[in-house]
């Protein structure tokens, strides 16, 4: 794939990522606000420090600070992900633009988000100890590379297993390594359990479906509006038969 292939594939990738973000950002505003507000009230109620001055206001957190949030991350990662693309295009399988987008977006939202999400889901405000932030972001980002590697690794694995097992057991095979190292990753993993005494388990259980679905809707949209827009950029547009027959009319009739 040449450089003007990769730059036009970065573009519509941002682009994508862009759309996607503005649809996921509909869905946390909707799903992901009222869990947000119900943590913060308990966390007022139960807060001994008063008379803080607020450098950013709630609303201002929940409209404008949302929106580019969302849609800076989403420009972000179309921007990698198309550059995913372009190295997984004709190296995992005989699938076209479409279906390597669409197969890209599921295992990204599965490598990057699902399971790091499974050992360390995401908690609303007032859910954490202070002390330990530091820690339980490090750990997190450490689930997201291992994660990513073994993912790539499971893919390594299934093309090298495909000519002796064929592709599906090779798939299965493969799937197999991949479960069992996260598994073990998460056992050796610490864990948290740092929801406050009293804290509604409805808000903690609500938020984290909200972002689940976030990221959900991110990664769907993504697929399809890259895929449709990969596929136009490397998919040679047929002539239809009308046009071809009356360009060729011209021919005969000189002849």
């Amino acid at each position: 794939m040449n450089s003007i292939s990769v730059r036009a594939l970065l573009v519509r990738g941002m682009l994508a990522g862009l759309v996607a973000g503005a649809v996921a950002m509909a869905v946390a505003y909707f799903l992901g606000e009222g869990p947000v507000d119900s943590a913060i009230a308990f966390e007022e109620s139960h807060s001994h420090e008063h008379g803080g001055e607020e450098l950013v206001t709630r609303a201002m957190q929940s409209t404008a600070g949302l929106a580019t949030g969302v849609l800076v991350f989403g420009v972000a990662v179309g921007g990698i992900a198309a550059l995913a693309y372009c190295v997984a295009l004709g190296r995992i399988g005989r699938f076209g633009p479409r279906a390597t987008a669409a197969l890209l977006a599921l295992g990204a939202l599965l490598s990057v988000y699902v399971v790091p999400y499974l050992k360390y889901p995401p908690n609303p405000p007032a859910v954490g100890d202070p002390d330990t932030i530091g820690q339980r972001t490090s750990l997190y980002f450490l689930m997201v590379l291992l994660s990513v590697l073994l993912s790539v690794a499971a893919v390594i694995l299934g093309k090298r297993l495909a000519p002796r097992l064929g592709n599906w057991n090779a798939t299965i095979a493969a799937g197999g390594a991949f479960v069992v190292a996260v598994g073990l990753a998460y056992a050796f993993l610490p864990s948290f359990n740092e929801v406050p005494k009293g804290f509604p388990a409805t808000v903690v259980w609500e938020f984290r479906l909200a972002t689940l679905a976030i990221q959900s809707t991110l990664w769907t949209v993504f697929g399809l509006v890259f895929g449709f827009l990969a596929e136009r950029l490397l998919t040679p547009r047929t002539v239809p038969a009308a046009e071809a027959s009356a360009s060729a009319s011209p021919a005969v009739a000189a002849n």
